[in-house]
């Protein structure tokens, strides 16, 4: 099969190179916001949005343009990949993907991309890369670039300036190895399996919650945009990269382990923008104990459960195991033994004891074995054609709604 994947790593530019990327990421940003202002003008006027080659013809007015001249100093291609970007954001919005486009702000998320791999010569042995209008930019090699190179992305973070090489390869698809395992994700355990093992938080956000609030108080001390604020901010941006780096390899590792281990893994469906809602409320309902529940959102933000499952989807994938994800509803307070179902099966965040048959394990290994036993109906479902099975705890009313057991 064809895998397509990225191998990203950290360049090491000069002065001059330095000076283009910006400007090159500036221009990209220009164009992306102006093509978004002109959208929105097409939609006042109640005329329809432009599609993404009437914006290039539109580039090419700017690029020609007195106003904008300094376009035509940067690479064409990576402006019309801005543009590209802009119509896949209204493509999101309208199919209810995402929110509706937003401009965006200088020093945030700053990339261009390079989407025709003729221009683009890397040269593994010296490990450095050529770009259009860069020129050879040098890059710590941490791994060997497989496959056929086809786009290339340079992007800023804390200072710093990356490429990722997205390169397409053939590879032969391998039998999946071990059996099928269920995965209950959790705060006091990051994720617990139905084999009774589990996975310890890394709490990245805690661990380094003195250090980020010391650099963040020193930061608001400063005279904003004043060159000390931007030492100041330089110094948070680096920690939270730091933070965010730290959990993004232990992410990287756990999935890693599980999906050359399993060759069924079945996640629950987690809601974590509905799980990590405020509870503040408003000014004539305020909410009750805000302070605990967001304590509890920066916990549940700091696990980074939908990452951990986007890798493990394609993680699986590449090993020809699949990912099956199930509806969460219940799934720790039905008995496993029995097949049981109340809230008070829970006795605590961590304790199960079944009222009817008096089964008593951990919680979230209950939850595991659950959430596994409502993947394997999943998959018996489709196979023979049926109705998707309702979650564990639900029963279908005579309208074929799931409904809740009281």
């Amino acid at each position: 099969m064809q895998r397509l994947q990225a191998f990203k790593y950290e360049l090491m530019p000069n002065g001059e190179q330095v000076r283009k990327m910006r400007q090159f990421a500036g221009m990209a940003r220009f164009v992306f916001n102006r093509g978004l202002a002109l959208q929105k003008e097409q939609y006042e006027a109640g005329e329809k949005k432009l599609g993404y080659a009437a914006l290039c013809k539109q580039l090419t007015g700017w690029r020609n343009s007195a106003e904008t001249p300094w376009l035509r100093d940067g690479p064409i291609h990576p402006l019309q990949q801005s543009l590209k970007d802009l119509e896949r954001a209204y493509a999101n919005f309208f199919a209810k993907r995402a929110d509706f486009p937003r401009f965006k702000k200088k020093g945030q998320r700053d990339s261009f991309r390079y989407p025709d791999p003729k221009q683009i010569k890397l040269d593994q042995g010296n490990s450095r890369i050529f770009l259009p209008k860069l020129g050879w930019l040098r890059f710590r090699k941490s791994r060997e670039v497989l496959g056929v190179v086809k786009n290339v992305t340079v992007s800023q973070s804390s200072g710093r300036w990356f490429v990722s090489i997205q390169t397409e390869r053939e590879v032969a698809v391998p039998a999946p190895t071990g059996g099928a395992v269920g995965i209950d994700l959790g705060v006091a355990r990051f994720a617990t399996l139905s084999d009774g093992s589990y996975l310890a938080p890394l709490n990245s956000v805690r661990t380094h919650q003195a250090a980020l609030r010391k650099a963040q108080q020193a930061m608001s001390r400063k005279v904003k945009f004043s060159n000390n604020w931007k030492k100041a901010k330089a110094r948070v941006q680096k920690r939270q990269a730091h933070i965010a780096n730290a959990r993004r390899d232990y992410l990287h590792k756990a999935s890693t382990t599980i999906s050359q281990n399993h060759a069924l893994v079945v996640l629950e469906d987690l809601q974590v923008g509905n799980m990590s809602r405020s509870a503040r409320g408003s000014a004539e309902q305020p909410g009750r104990h805000v302070r605990q529940k967001s304590g509890l959102n920066r916990s549940i933000l700091d696990q980074g459960w939908y990452e951990f499952r986007r890798q493990l989807d394609y993680k699986l994938a590449w090993r020809g195991a699949h990912l099956v994800v199930v509806p969460p509803h219940n799934t720790s307070r039905t008995c496993p033994e029995c097949g049981h179902v109340a809230a008070g099966n829970r006795r605590s965040q961590a304790h199960f004891a079944c009222v009817e048959c008096g089964f008593e394990a951990n919680a979230d290994h209950v939850g595991a074995i659950n959430v596994l036993r409502a993947g394997h109906a999943r998959l018996a479902c489709e196979v023979s054609g049926a109705v998707r099975p309702p979650a564990a705890g639900t029963h279908r009313s005579d309208s074929g709604v799931a409904q809740r057991r009281a």
